[in-house]
């Protein structure tokens, strides 16, 4: 069985003594490994195995659907991987890719308690001048202050204005751009609004937050995404609706067979841009734009403003508004270090290692492919390990259910390709493992986003 001890960072954290961990071995049992930090795994015995915990539990058959939304999930297999998209993720077989070359070190970071400037909101949710039924759907969520990006976003939005808002994944994007839509739409029926976002999970959590907001408006959404048959997405879209949210791939094949009329579209919202171009989308989000009718408010965020996105804001937004609440690129609040490796024929033992620890009570573990993921999630279940997998080859039913289980506990462990890395709000992740290292160091930023959230610690392990 393999244990871990930890080794001093050296010349990047020359001030820190090593430091155990739970079940590893004292520094005197052996030498480490490495001078640059990181864990260091060897050995301990040559018998016994890795106990893994339960015996696995695959979960029940979730479907979520959607409690007022005509459209469901719906979905059929759009061209391609994940979202709807034509390209799909990266890597479908086992090809390796070969990314920017990161610095290591970049993946060690102790989480910190650091005093940042307290945001000072201008407004409560009871001054956004909305209406009252609106207001009523607001206070039953119990939002009260809201977050820096809604405390500018909505007046502005409410006022009509085109935005460009910058913010982090986690930081209440959702409420800031559905609250003045769905305004808007209230106050006139004819309105409609369309969402475009990345991936199926995004829009599913996007619908999800427009089913609170919108109870008892007899308010209508309808959700288009691929992985799942496209008829009942057909169907939701003959009958009267308000909200569009779904993923370019769909939204086009959806537009180009007479399915989705965009002629009362007068809002329409990008969420995660930056996302969308890493997917190779930004091409048809330029086409589906061109489609609809000039006169239209625009809504557009992004974590990032890569020149593909200026371009993107330039042709199509009007003097918009920029809103930036951005921090820093890594959580304050993930503890983050490397896994070194030496024989990588133990890679999984080691992993299977530090899975069996008890601090390892939730986690999110990231594979470059399809492929990949599939053999990691087979090996850790033939471990004894209640793990499973999502990707773009996976369908939309079983993606779903993965994350239900995932989220509700009934799951340790999650094996995702990058179709997890944004968006996916799920709580109380103790723990992202880089089984691979990612392909760019935003990438990797927004991997570790997904624990350290809502002001809780969390630890962010990179193998190397």
């Amino acid at each position: 069985m393999y244990t871990l001890k930890r080794e001093p960072i050296g010349d990047l954290y020359p001030s820190q003594k090593p430091r155990g961990r739970s079940g590893a071995r004292p520094a005197s049992a052996g030498r480490p490994t490495s001078s640059r930090g990181g864990f260091a795994a060897r050995p301990t015995s040559s018998r016994g195995g890795f106990g893994g915990g339960p015996a696995a539990s695959r979960g029940s058959g979730f479907s979520p659907r959607a409690g007022g939304s005509r459209g469901g999930f719906g979905g059929g297999a759009s061209r391609g991987g994940f979202g709807g998209s034509r390209g799909g993720s990266r890597g479908g077989g086992g090809r390796r890719f070969t990314g920017e070359n990161i610095d290591i070190s970049r993946f060690i970071n102790r989480a910190t308690t650091v005093v940042e400037e307290i945001y000072t909101p201008v407004h409560t949710f009871n001054d956004f001048k909305v209406d009252e039924r609106v207001r009523q759907n607001i206070a039953r969520k119990g939002f009260i202050i809201p977050s820096p990006i809604q405390d500018q976003a909505i007046p502005n939005a409410l006022d009509g204005r085109d935005i460009i808002g910058l913010a982090n994944t986690g930081t209440g994007k959702t409420a800031a751009f559905l609250i003045p839509t769905i305004n808007k739409i209230l106050a006139d029926k004819k309105h409609q609004a369309i969402i475009i976002t990345p991936t199926r999970e995004l829009a599913i959590q996007i619908q999800r937050e427009c089913i609170e907001l919108t109870k008892g408006l007899a308010m209508f959404n309808v959700t288009c995404v691929g992985g799942a048959p496209i008829r009942p997405q057909i169907m939701a879209l003959a009958q009267k609706h308000n909200i569009i949210i779904g993923t370019p791939g769909r939204l086009k094949d959806l537009f180009e067979q007479r399915k989705l009329s965009l002629e009362n579209v007068s809002t329409v919202i990008l969420d995660e841009a930056d996302r969308m171009l890493d997917m190779g989308f930004i091409d048809d989000v330029r086409y589906f734009l061109k489609h609809i009718p000039q006169e239209r408010q625009m809504l557009l965020f992004s974590a990032t403003l890569a020149p593909a996105i200026e371009k993107l804001i330039h042709e199509f937004l009007n003097n918009p508004v920029k809103i930036s609440v951005k921090t820093r690129d890594t959580s304050k609040n993930v503890d983050q270090d490397i896994v070194r490796v030496q024989d990588k024929s133990k890679k999984l033992d080691i992993l299977c290692g530090l899975l069996s620890s008890a601090e390892f009570s939730k986690v999110l573990v990231f594979a470059e492919t399809k492929r990949a993921v599939d053999h990691l999630e087979r090996d850790l279940q033939s471990r004894g390990f209640r793990a499973e997998a999502i990707h773009g080859d996976k369908r939309h039913r079983e993606r779903q259910r993965a994350l239900e289980a995932f989220s509700t506990g009934r799951n340790q462990i999650l094996i995702a390709t990058d179709v997890a890395a944004r968006g996916l709000d799920i709580s109380d992740v103790s723990h992202v493992i880089n089984y691979e290292i990612p392909q760019s160091y935003d990438t990797y930023v927004h991997r570790i986003g997904r624990t350290g959230r809502a002001n809780k610690k969390g630890i962010a392990l990179t193998f190397v």
